[in-house]
């Protein structure tokens, strides 16, 4: 056996591969390093498995290859992970943000399996900046952290 078939993961693409991990880890990284869910494995994985549905689905042969319902179903199952990042306390709905996450995690594994690989990584980073800028405002600016931002805040600090 050699190397190159050891190595060799035909139909798919190492740099596809690389590409979805590199952007999971992007918004990963953020995610964990303030303590938040949805951490570095959680976004790789995610971006990884969709661009592999997505790819697998346009190796299909026959009349059942259409990447939009693959694209489709891939929406619903991510809605169905995000949710149960998703819970209440006292009426403050908490997790969202790392649902939505979640959400443009697998967008960026399709834009990946669609060959736009340069900006996924740009998306990547657009949203570490949404995710990291946001939290800065918040922080630093009352308008930024009143209502259910406060409250949720509250939260985040007694540890409930």
């Amino acid at each position: 056996m050699t190397l190159h078939t050891l190595f060799n993961i035909d139909p798919y693409q190492w740099s596809s591969i690389g590409t979805a991990i590199l952007c999971g880890t992007i918004v990963g990284l953020e995610r964990q390093l303030r303590g938040k869910p949805v951490g570095i494995r959680t976004s790789a994985l995610i971006t990884l498995g969709t661009y592999l549905f997505l790819a697998t689905s346009f190796l299909l042969k026959g009349n059942i290859n259409d990447p939009s319902r693959v694209v489709g179903q891939i929406i619903t199952g991510i809605g169905f992970l995000g949710a149960g990042v998703m819970m209440t306390k006292d009426g403050a709905v908490m997790g969202v943000t790392s649902a939505a996450t979640i959400w443009v995690l697998a967008a960026i594994g399709i834009m990946i399996a669609t060959d736009h690989h340069e900006a996924a990584i740009k998306v990547s980073i657009l949203v570490v900046i949404i995710l990291y800028g946001a939290s800065l405002l918040e922080e630093h600016t009352k308008a930024f952290s009143r209502g259910v931002h406060a409250t949720v805040k509250k939260y985040s600090r007694s540890g409930k």
